[in-house]
């Protein structure tokens, strides 16, 4: 028996009959001619967890939109304000309706209408199988025969009109706005795209994993500040140090002690201990609205912490680039070429001065006369040593470090969520003619694609990154030789900062520079060849054709980089074959980007670039209706509504179709059997 033969067998398991198989080829080119399904594209969440799931409730503006569409001038503004908040938040939004409307049957009534037809209207894209299969298991029946009845049937008019009745005489009718509210969320759009960087700087990056892991289709394109979390819980003490430090850093300390249960109380032991007369006033937090939540006590610990931990992070990573001179940058062993007598840093051959020369905890490399190491004590070398400093740990720092890496390490809830990103995504994804990446694919200086080594092996482009992604996933993996899991443990730190990553492409990332370095000039890192380059639509093209992307509507889609709105720069980028759609989500960034975040959604009619401001609370969005202001560009409109046909997906079904044809031939051409439907 051939392998077709074989896999035909195999088929007839699932359609055991002629009418099986036709009956499945019937409903499949049913599906190819439904409109395609809608898109949602975010990046760079960066823990802002408030803004992030107001924007998945509202589908950016979507929600809005067809409630336009639907009630045009039949709804005043406030009313469609209403329901659209009535959709986002049911619950909290039916507590306030109830303490303030007079007649709440008829309030009731014309609501769940206004619902149903909404939900008729989102549901119409798909078949009746998938809309079933997101419907609550208590209301499925009801809400499935409300939608499948025209509105305009008369002689059915008085059986719906008796089911919404009923629905509110028997006390349900709260629990069916609820059901019918999550229904209407979850099927306007069909799948969401996060283009990296769930982590670092906001609050809530924990509660935007644990609303992923909930939601029903969704991928992710891994990021740099992912892959920092993805090391530190792989147990890179590198990466644990950088985590720590960027939380610090933004006075954020909701994921680490109330999302993953991270013990601080060591750090701050040893901060106080160490750099207890330090006044650390380069490791404030710098953001003004972080500061003022803030008392003064508060604020000088997390600073003596950030300190602390940064030191301990610089020494870390000197370690690790030792370890692997290949990846060329021991250059950026920078405490190695502190001279605190002097008060410089050496770089490059030219000495710099520095803004803090309290390093109570360096090591200086010993002679050969001498014993030991030798500590600097407050500052001052206790003898004048002959090799550089910064090399090792103290013994407190290693104990220290020893309790944040088994913080890390046994945290259950990281090591969910690090398996969902695992699960849910990889370095890249090529969906319906669009390549989504996070940063950048690095190049030479000419645009064509760079050759990055990696253990004494060449990669660039899409075999670079399918390595990549590989090399990731062997780091979690029990049955990875150790040697090659040692090296997966380590090369998180060069995706996070290595010249040539394709996570980070820059070359060098210069935070000892702007701790410790008074000359600003030092701060500059100096951007790879794929940011300079992007905007050339030939590159972009190369870069495509090096992926496989086919089609004359074809796109590159990237976070990464925010894009400076404020300043005029255009997020559509190479004559639209780029879309750069980090706007800056974080708080962090609004006042550099002069916007909250760019979010695409791409439907059965084209693309939509959405340009967000400033979120300012789900609170405020209940109690006063308040949305997201959002301004809506049309970045590519299509001539004709896109079906399912003209998607992946179509190119699936017809390959299914194809095969069940050979199938329905093998039936009635005697070389398969027809079974009994078991």
């Amino acid at each position: 028996m051939n392998t077709d033969e074989r896999y035909l067998h195999l088929l007839s398991n699932t359609y055991p009959t002629v009418a099986d198989a036709a009956s499945e080829i019937i409903n499949l080119e049913a599906i190819l001619n439904l409109p395609k399904g809608t898109e949602h594209f975010l990046a760079d969440l960066h823990g802002e967890h408030e803004a992030f799931i107001h924007v998945l409730k509202n589908a950016s503006g979507n929600i809005k939109r067809k409630v336009n569409e639907l009630f045009g001038n039949t709804l005043r503004e406030s009313e469609k304000k209403e329901l659209c908040t009535l959709i986002y938040y049911p619950e909290q939004k039916l507590e306030l309706i109830k303490a303030q409307e007079t007649d709440l049957d008829d309030w009731y009534r014309i609501t769940i209408h206004q619902l149903v037809r909404l939900c008729r209207d989102v549901s119409s894209k798909y078949t009746r199988s998938k809309v079933r299969k997101s419907l609550p298991d208590e209301f499925s029946y009801i809400i499935e025969e409300l939608l499948h009845e025209r509105p305009d049937d008369q002689d059915k008019a008085a059986y719906v009109a008796v089911i919404v009745d009923t629905i509110i005489s028997t006390g349900r009718a709260d629990d069916f706005i609820v059901a019918i509210a999550n229904v209407i969320q979850r099927l306007v759009i069909d799948q969401l795209h996060i283009l990296g960087d769930i982590y670092d700087r906001g609050p809530g990056a924990h509660i935007i994993m644990d609303t992923l892991r909930q939601y029903h289709s969704w991928d992710i394109q891994w990021g740099n500040h992912d892959i920092l979390w993805m090391g530190a819980a792989a147990g890179n003490d590198a990466c644990i140090c950088n985590v720590l430090r960027l939380s610090l850093r933004y006075a954020n300390l909701a994921t680490l002690e109330e999302g993953y249960g991270i013990n601080l109380v060591p750090l701050a032991t040893f901060a106080l201990e160490t750099y207890g007369d330090d006044p650390c006033d380069e490791f404030m937090p710098r953001e003004l609205k972080t500061q003022n939540k803030m008392d003064e006590k508060t604020l000088r610990l997390t600073a003596k912490m950030h300190k602390a931990i940064s030191v301990i992070q610089f020494k870390e990573e000197a370690a690790i680039f030792h370890r692997h001179p290949e990846w060329n940058m021991e250059d950026r062993c920078l405490l190695e070429h502190v001279d605190l007598q002097r008060g410089v840093c050496t770089i490059d051959g030219q000495e710099y001065a520095l803004k803090d020369c309290n390093f109570p905890t360096l090591i200086a490399s010993p002679s050969p006369s001498q014993g030991g190491d030798v500590y600097i004590d407050n500052g001052n070398l206790t003898s004048p040593p002959s090799g550089g400093l910064g090399g090792a740990l103290t013994p407190e720092e290693s104990a220290l470090m020893q309790k944040l890496h088994h913080s890390f390490r046994v945290s259950e809830k990281l090591r969910k969520h690090i398996s969902t990103i695992l699960s849910h995504g990889c370095m890249y994804h090529i969906c319906n003619q669009n390549l989504l990446f996070h940063a950048s694919v690095p190049l030479n200086d000419d645009g064509t694609l760079k050759q990055v080594s990696i253990m004494g092996r060449s990669y660039s482009g899409r075999q670079l990154m399918d390595y990549i992604g590989q090399l990731i996933r062997s780091a979690f993996q029990t049955d990875t030789p150790a040697d090659l899991k040692a090296y997966a443990k380590d090369y998180f730190l060069y995706l996070w900062c290595g010249k040539d990553s394709p996570l980070f492409d820059k070359s060098k990332m210069a935070t000892f520079e702007r701790y410790f370095l008074a000359d600003r000039a030092t701060y500059h890192e100096e951007k790879g060849s794929y940011f300079r380059l992007r905007d050339d639509a030939q590159v972009c093209d190369c870069i495509l054709d090096a992926f496989g992307v086919k089609g004359t509507g074809r796109h590159i889609i990237n976070g990464h980089v925010p894009v400076h709105a404020g300043s005029g720069e255009n997020p559509i980028k190479a004559g639209g074959r780029l879309m750069v759609i980090d706007g800056g989500f974080s708080e962090a960034y609004h006042k550099e980007t002069g916007i909250a975040g760019y979010t695409l959604v791409y439907h059965s009619r084209g693309f939509q670039l959405v340009q967000h401001e400033p979120f300012t609370s789900a609170q405020d969005a209940i109690q006063r209706g308040t949305d997201i202001v959002s301004t809506t560009q049309i970045v590519e409109m299509s001539t004709h509504r896109m079906l399912v046909a003209d998607t992946d997906k179509g190119d699936e079904l017809r390959a299914q179709i194809s095969d069940l044809k050979d199938l329905l031939y093998a039936y009635r051409h005697g070389i398969i059997k027809e079974r009994a439907a078991r």
